[in-house]
């Protein structure tokens, strides 16, 4: 049985105890009150059915703590009959019966039904999966825990932050991991134990939005336990450093982390940041709450990361064919990052910036594959917030698939691309301490430097 519905069998269980305490009393008036000690009996013998039926409904029928309220059943009865003689029952005596029945139930249910826990997992985009994977791999091998993966989906947004197409995911995670559809989970009838998120933006991404049903605020109202995992990875911040906390307070000031009744980072240096910036907003007098809620165990992300091997990768065979020399040699692969925060930095230079690169790149084709892998949300970005640039960067990404000398990786496996490519070239973003990590070379690109100016 769930934990949820368990608790329902203790509301049970104690509502039986206050009303032995009710017909005590009823039968230790000097005037004793056997009519109201009768619908005290009487209430008590339906609820006794109630929860009798309700342990089988989850449980399956001859459930042993149901024969114990079948006993408490006969045990009110008595009491019922024997109240109504001309001799009576005492009413210590009536007690005395009615605290053992109960106490029987009790000791029956907390040994003889088995506990179970329900963990669902929100992911929205299948690219940040990564970021849950190894957790609901863990969770879901817990002897009494059920770990579902329910893929939510997310919008567009507008210029004006109103809400546009509706993308949804769910057919792109790895066969290993069975979804299950949103539209027929009953997520309040469930209520989940725990439920866990990494998209802590709620209504205030400016990008996209998931649906409105899956903000954390409301998400708390139907889970025991809610607990978020940042989707990306940062450099490890100085702690005592004001302008990293500055930084920080962007990804800790969020809905998400405020809400979640867990918080998970990826080192003791980022959960101090968190700390600090959230104090600083909240007083000093939350400083223990946050301390208590933030949990600096690491990322998932890196954690697969560096259980991952090359050779147990398979690469389709469009990659193959970038990849492969003549001679049947390897090229190096190179896995050119474009991020989102360098469009907006560098205003419309960062198109040209990209013309550029790619331009290089294809002269070196012979020996170096490209491995393109643009922010799964840039299209989505310029749209709402560049328009003008959008028709621009999209004839880019057209004229680069279609020559077919690189690769373009759209698919929602970040991992496969990081693992297979022997180094980084592109803008700052989280995937750059991912390469630290592993040790691979990393160049960072300029959007004022052009290799390739004309003239």
């Amino acid at each position: 049985m769930r934990k949820h519905g368990f608790k329902q069998v203790e509301n049970y269980i104690a509502l039986f105890n206050k009303l032995s305490e009710g017909i005590f009393q009823e039968l230790d008036r000097k005037e004793r009150n056997i009519g109201k000690a009768c619908e005290y009996l009487e209430m008590a013998q339906q609820k006794a059915i109630d929860l009798g039926n309700f342990i089988e409904e989850n449980e399956g029928e001859g459930h042993k703590t149901v024969s114990h309220l079948e006993e408490y059943c006969e045990v009110l009865f008595q009491i019922h009959e024997e109240i109504q003689t001309e001799r009576g029952l005492s009413a210590l005596s009536a007690k005395a019966r009615l605290d053992t029945s109960v106490s029987r139930i009790d000791e029956s249910a907390h040994k003889d039904i088995e506990i179970t826990k329900l963990v669902v997992f929100l992911p929205y985009k299948a690219s940040m999966w990564d970021s849950l994977e190894t957790v609901w791999k863990r969770r879901s091998q817990e002897p009494g825990t059920e770990a579902l993966v329910i893929p939510i989906p997310y919008f567009d947004k507008n210029e004006d932050g109103s809400v546009k197409e509706m993308h949804f995911e769910g057919n792109d995670y790895p066969e290993d991991v069975p979804v299950v559809d949103f539209q027929k989970f009953q997520f309040e009838a469930e209520h989940p134990d725990e439920v866990y998120i990494h998209n802590p933006y709620d209504d205030l991404n400016i990008v996209t939005s998931v649906h409105p049903y899956f903000y954390s605020e409301n998400i708390k109202k139907w889970t025991d336990k809610l607990i978020y995992i940042p989707y990306f990875v940062l450099a490890d911040p100085d702690p005592s450093d004001e302008d990293a906390l500055k930084h920080i307070a962007g990804y800790a000031l969020s809905k998400g982390v405020v809400n979640a009744d867990e918080v998970i980072v990826q080192s003791e240096n980022m959960k101090k940041a968190y700390v600090e910036v959230l104090t600083r907003r909240f007083g000093e007098d939350s400083r223990q709450t946050w301390e208590n809620k933030i949990k600096g165990t690491g990322s998932p992300k890196i954690e697969k990361l560096l259980a991952m091997k090359e050779q147990d990768i398979p690469l389709p065979e469009d990659w193959q064919r970038v990849i492969m020399k003549p001679d049947g040699t390897k090229k190096k692969i190179i896995l050119y990052n474009t991020s989102l925060v360098a469009f907006l930095n560098a205003e419309g230079k960062m198109v040209t910036k990209i013309k550029d690169a790619l331009q290089v790149f294809k002269e070196n084709k012979d020996d170096v594959a490209l491995l393109w892998r643009p922010h799964p949300l840039t299209m989505a970005t310029l749209e709402s917030m560049m328009p003008d640039l959008c028709e621009a960067y999209k004839a880019i990404v057209e004229q680069y698939k279609k020559e077919g000398w690189g690769i373009y990786d759209d698919s929602p496996d970040m991992d496969r691309a990081i693992i297979v490519s022997d180094a980084y070239y592109g803008d700052g973003s989280s995937l750059v301490q991912l390469y630290e990590l592993l040790e691979k070379p990393i160049m960072i690109q300029n959007a004022e430097v052009l290799c390739c100016e004309e003239g």
